[in-house]
Parts: C-alpha cells; sequence; structure tokens
C-alpha cells in the first residue's frame, strides 16, 4: 500500500488553523531549549542526529502553564501504535536494554512519545507534554484517518497514558483546553504501572552510573573518595532554583585558570547559591560547602583534556546522560544506587568498617507499610545512610495526604508539614550524610530534619533548627537498618530510639542473630517497653555486599510485652528474586523477579498486619504464632518453626516414589538384580 503521508500531514495542519492553534513544521523551531533537548536525544533510529517531529506546538494556559504538543504522522493503515505485553507504549527493548528505534521509527504514536520524552528529560522549563500519533489511508476513494493522543509527564514517571479518542484536533482549540486539561488531571497509574517503570528507571540509572564511575576511574583518574562529592555537587548545580538560580550550562564552563573563573569556582558558585536558595540553615550549608569545595578546587581536575576542563568533560556526561533520568526519577533513592555502584566497583574508605550497605528499596517500602505510615506519622532514623527509609516514608505520608484531603490549599500546607517537620534522619558519616541531603532535596526537599551526628551522643530527640528547635521531636515510627558492628548488632540504636517514643511502631532491619541471645542484653531491655509484634527471616538481600543472614523485628512501642501475646514468626526466604553478584551487570540482571517477588512483598505486609488468612505465595509451614520470653533471646523463625510429624498420604505416596525410582535406576545400572 502506497503511503499518504504528506497528504495526511496537511489534513493535520488545515485541523490545526481550523482550532486556532498555532504550529511549528518539521523545520521550524519552537524555541531554542525545545530544539536543544530535540538534538541532545538519540534520533528515532538511534544514532546522534536531530530528531524531527513533523508538526509542533506549544499550548498556553489561562493560568500561563505551557505545554508542548509533539505531532508524528504516518500514511499507512496499521502504522498508528504498536504496544507492549503490558499495554504500554513498546519504545523500550528490555533485550538490549535501549530504545526499540525500528518500533519508534514505523509507528506514529510510538515517535510522537520519543519526542516527548525527549523534550521532558532533556529541558529545564517543561514536564509534561502532549503526543499525538496520526496516520491515514485511502478507502473506497475516502480518506480514513486514525489519532492517538497520549500525555507524558514527569507526574507520571514518564509513563504515556492515553487521554481519550479523537477523530480529529479540534480537542486542542481554545476553548477546549480547560476539557482537555481535565482529562490529565483524572489520569491515575496503577501500582503495577509505577513498580514497573520505577524498575526500568533503576536499572537505567545503575547502567548510566556504573558506565560514569567507569569513565572517572579509567579515563580521568579521579579518586573513588571525591566521586561522590564531584556527582553530588553538579548535580546540585544542574538543578537550579525554579525563578531564582540558572541551571549550570554546559557553555558556562569555559576552562578559564582564574582564582575565580575557573571551571571548579563556576560550580561551586552555583552550588552555594543552590543550597542559599533552598533555605537551609547557614551551618548546614556551610558544613556541606566545605565538604565539596577541597574537590572542586582540586587542580588536577582543572587539567585540560581535548581543550576542555577534567570536571567539565564529567559535567557533560551528567549533564546529558545522567540529569535527565534523575529528573524524571525523583521518587526513587537515586543516590543510594550511586553509593551502591562505588561500593561495587571499588571499596569505599572505611565501608566495611561502618557497615555501609543500604538497604533495596523494595525492602524500605515494605517496612514503611509495616509501620503504617500515613500522613499525620512522624518518621525518624538513627542510621540513614543515603535516606531510603525516609524517601519511602515520605512518598506514603504525601500518598496519604493526597487521598484524605480534598482542599488544595489544605493539602499543599500538609504537604509542606510533612517534608520540614516530620521527617528526622541522623547520619554520622559525612561522605554518607551529603547523599541523604541531596536526596531528600531531589525528592522535593524532606532535607530540613537531616543531620550530621552520632545519634548515640550527639543528639537529644529535638528538633535542631528552624521554628520547631529545642522542641522534642514526636517520633510515632522508627525505621532503621543499623550498623552491625554496633553493641548488640546495632540493637543499641533501636533501644536508644525506641525509650524515646511514647508509642508507634518500630520496624528494624537487622542481623538476626541479635535476637537469639547476641543482643549484648540490649533485646532484653527494649522488651520492658516495646512489645514484639513479629520476627521475619529474610531472604539474602544484600547479595554481594554483606554475609549476614538479615531479619526484620517488627515492635508496637510504649507497652511492655506481655508473655502471654503470640508473636507472628515468618520465614521469607524466598521472597521471589533471584539473585546474582556480577559488579559489571545491571539491576535487570542481578536481581530476576522469578516467582512473583512484588506480590510476596505485599504478602508478607499483610500477614504481619492481619495475619494467617492472607497466606497465598508463602506455605503454612512459612508462617507460625508462638509466644516468647523475656529474656530477648528467641526472636528468630527458626526457633519456633512448627514442624509437622504426622505424616500424610502424600508423604507416603512421594516415599513409594522415590524407593521405585532408586530400585529401577539399580536394575539399569546392573547393580541390583532383583526387582
Amino acid at each position: 500500500m502506497k503511503s499518504i503521508e504528506e497528504k495526511i500531514e496537511d489534513i493535520a495542519k488545515k485541523q490545526l488553523d481550523a482550532a486556532g492553534v498555532k504550529y511549528f513544521t518539521k523545520t521550524e523551531t519552537i524555541n531554542s531549549e525545545i530544539d536543544e533537548a530535540l538534538t541532545k536525544a538519540p534520533s528515532k533510529s538511534g544514532g546522534k542526529g536531530k530528531n524531527y517531529p513533523d508538526i509542533k506546538a506549544l499550548i498556553i494556559t489561562k493560568d500561563l502553564r505551557q505545554i508542548p504538543v509533539m505531532i508524528e504522522v504516518k500514511g499507512k493503515k496499521g502504522d498508528l501504535i504498536k504496544l507492549n505485553e503490558y499495554g504500554d507504549i513498546d519504545n523500550y527493548n528490555k533485550e538490549k536494554k535501549e530504545s526499540n528505534f525500528s518500533t519508534i521509527q514505523k509507528y506514529a504514536v510510538n515517535g510522537a512519545v520519543h519526542y516527548a520524552d525527549a523534550v521532558i528529560r532533556h529541558t529545564d522549563s517543561y514536564n509534561e507534554v502532549i503526543a499525538i500519533g496520526i496516520t491515514g489511508w485511502n478507502e473506497n476513494a475516502e480518506n480514513i484517518i486514525e489519532l492517538g493522543v497520549y500525555y507524558i509527564s514527569k507526574d507520571t514517571y514518564l509513563i504515556p497514558k492515553k487521554i481519550g479518542d479523537y477523530s480529529d484536533l479540534s480537542f486542542l482549540e481554545n476553548s477546549k483546553i480547560d476539557k482537555l486539561l481535565n482529562k490529565i488531571q483524572d489520569i491515575n497509574l496503577t501500582e503495577e504501572e509505577k513498580e514497573r517503570k520505577s524498575k526500568l528507571f533503576e536499572n537505567e540509572i545503575e547502567i548510566k552510573l556504573k558506565l560514569l564511575n567507569q569513565k572517572m576511574q579509567d579515563i580521568y583518574n579521579i579518586a573513588v573518595g571525591s566521586r561522590v562529592q564531584l556527582l553530588c555537587g553538579m548535580i546540585m548545580a544542574g538543578l537550579g532554583v525554579e525563578n531564582r538560580v540558572q541551571p549550570l550550562q554546559i557553555r558556562d564552563l569555559k576552562g578559564e585558570s582564574g582564582k575565580k573563573n575557573n571551571d571548579g569556582q563556576i560550580i561551586l558558585n552555583k552550588i552555594e547559591d543552590f543550597l542559599a536558595e533552598r533555605n537551609l540553615p547557614e551551618q548546614k550549608q556551610s558544613m556541606i560547602m566545605a565538604n565539596l569545595t577541597p574537590v572542586f578546587i582540586f587542580k588536577g581536575l582543572q587539567k585540560q583534556i581535548d581543550g576542555k576542563s577534567i570536571l567539565k568533560q564529567v559535567y557533560i556526561t551528567i549533564k546529558n546522560e545522567i540529569m535527565p533520568i534523575f529528573k524524571s526519577a525523583r521518587h526513587l533513592d537515586f543516590m543510594g544506587k550511586l553509593f551502591n555502584v562505588l561500593n561495587d566497583w571499588v571499596k569505599v574508605p572505611d565501608g566495611a568498617a561502618n557497615d555501609v550497605v543500604l538497604t533495596p528499596r523494595y525492602v524500605t517500602e515494605m517496612m514503611a507499610k509495616i509501620a503504617l505510615v500515613n500522613k499525620d506519622s512522624y518518621v525518624w532514623d538513627y542510621a540513614l545512610g543515603s535516606g531510603g527509609f525516609l524517601i519511602s516514608a515520605m512518598k506514603l505520608m504525601i500518598e496519604d495526604a493526597k487521598n484524605c484531603i480534598t482542599s488544595e490549599k489544605d493539602l499543599s500546607q500538609k504537604i509542606l508539614d510533612i517534608k520540614a517537620k516530620q521527617l528526622l534522619g541522623i547520619e554520622v558519616l559525612p561522605e554518607v550524610y551529603i547523599l541523604a541531603i541531596l536526596n531528600m532535596i531531589l525528592m522535593g526537599d524532606g532535607s530540613a530534619n537531616i543531620l550530621n551526628e552520632d545519634s548515640l551522643t550527639g543528639f537529644d530527640g529535638n528538633y535542631q533548627q528552624g521554628e520547631m528547635e529545642g522542641k522534642e521531636f514526636p517520633a510515632n515510627v522508627f525505621l532503621l537498618n543499623p550498623p552491625y558492628s554496633a553493641k548488640g548488632k546495632g540493637l543499641i540504636f533501636v533501644e536508644k530510639a525506641l525509650k524515646r517514643m511514647k508509642n508507634g511502631r518500630a520496624v528494624i532491619l537487622i542481623q538476626e542473630n541479635a535476637g537469639n541471645g547476641q543482643g549484648d542484653g540490649y533485646s532484653q531491655k527494649i522488651l520492658k517497653h516495646s512489645s514484639l509484634l513479629a520476627s521475619i527471616h529474610m531472604a539474602n538481600i544484600f547479595s554481594g555486599k554483606s554475609e549476614v543472614t538479615p531479619a526484620i523485628y517488627v515492635f508496637e512501642v510504649g507497652i511492655p510485652h506481655n508473655t502471654k501475646q503470640l508473636v507472628k514468626f515468618i520465614n521469607f526466604e524466598n521472597d521471589g528474586y533471584t539473585r546474582q553478584n556480577r559488579k559489571r551487570s545491571s539491576q535487570e540482571i542481578n536481581l530476576k523477579n522469578t516467582d512473583h517477588a512484588i506480590e510476596r512483598y505485599e504478602e508478607v505486609v499483610n500477614l504481619v498486619l492481619y495475619g494467617k488468612q492472607y497466606l497465598h505465595y508463602l506455605t503454612k509451614d512459612d508462617y507460625t504464632e508462638d509466644t516468647i520470653t523475656l529474656k530477648g533471646d528467641d526472636w528468630t523463625f527458626s526457633q519456633h518453626r512448627k514442624i509437622d510429624t504426622i505424616p500424610t498420604e502424600a508423604d507416603f505416596k512421594r516415599v513409594v516414589k522415590d524407593y521405585l525410582a532408586w530400585k529401577v535406576s539399580n536394575v539399569l545400572k546392573n547393580e541390583d538384580g532383583n526387582f
């Protein structure tokens, strides 16, 4: 069938004219920022050439909200759209770990979504785009036209969502924009879609960070201790602050050698402005700048390679490769990924001594759910790491607020309170503390109460800044993965925090033997003011990073343990994931969902909260309820495992089957002729 693409494109332009929409043709420019974004992204064929949407437009609403529109036109029947097995736009090839360029080239909607993705990832001004695919063909002397209209935004994790069914472009008329915006506002993602996209983002983040880390190591010889600071600082400089601090542009780094104009100082100036405009306390700003300054003024990084300083070379990679993913995936523990990449490739200074093992997101999210985190929770973490627990908690808190509060004004204030007053984390290691600060800033700024202290000796349980300074932090949720080298395998942190809490829940990921008598007496002390609710024997979630056997212990705080109370014991050794530890492989290779992992983690949440009626993927042998003593030495699943010694008919059949198989094997081997 001969393509009538040009004819369909002319029809589309006439419809836009009739709707009063100003549009831009393939070679015309909307503005330099969008033009530059389309140049930076891979072309439809995967090369480095520029992207050329057939038609472009820019919707400007009454409140001056600007939404770019990318339109791709085809001219054959069947060339509108291709979806994958999940019903999503099929623009990513999982096997090749790259965009599915053949599909992007062939199908109209897929191409439009590719352009929309480029605009969001590679601009600072646009967080949402409408992607429209149009195809048409001639049938019985009549032109048949099909449209696919999709919305892509950071808020929807860059998952293209269908807006509605349209037969022409009249829905873009100015008088119909409010109706279009209402439809966009009603677009929601399912939990499955969010999880699937999060996994893709995490995989992409990890691949890009590993490539950057390898480049910093092999090409630029940048010391491991400087890489975290370099990336953190450059992301701050590259973000800027809306309407106040322009993001650092690659062209701003000119390679000059002057004391105030060298590339390192230019980056530091941007970082300083970024921190000041984020309203961080001066003490915190000073500490961060003191941590970053030695790296950026180091003369070795001012060295020129191919006419560009090493700093500029690294920033080009970060600006073009890392920032676009990062801006799209702020809901993830981004800096934790960075730290784990460095920890995988080379030993982080004192990493083993300080037990720097960051908890995977799927575990922090499960623990936050078990802790019953909601919009009114006050959550703290005494060994913060990169902030993964607080990120998971903040996400749940904001979701709950959105579900419960209908007033936009009240909701905005509640979200501000959650970020400014309801989260507190303490991290003693400066190089890890800065990761947590940046992580929380990137999440929309829950960094107000992130402290660089020793939680055992330097923290009094109070707010340390802002209008709440000196007042008690009313914690009712405690989430923790402590350093296992501390007293009681880390239980000293638990005992200290729980004594300060009046009520609430504590969910602790810790070395399992802390609960079987190796807790240095802290387990016994904890039971005097808090009740053990559940004990979960975990899978090898730290594969390749730590050899400890982890467990999660769940406590009701403020109620001394009663020996009559039944505790839930769960064997979660089979969590549905298959793990490898290939340092140069991505998470997609090293962590595979091979047996309903997502459902299993949700099942454990339900088992802890509601009991054995939620057993499905786990067996009855993986769950039991039993009492414990007040000695604190009988908390592990293995100590309460119930073994059913009464044989069943199935047991008899299995034994007979095994015996017959053994006899047949012997006959075949001529080892036993008696059958």
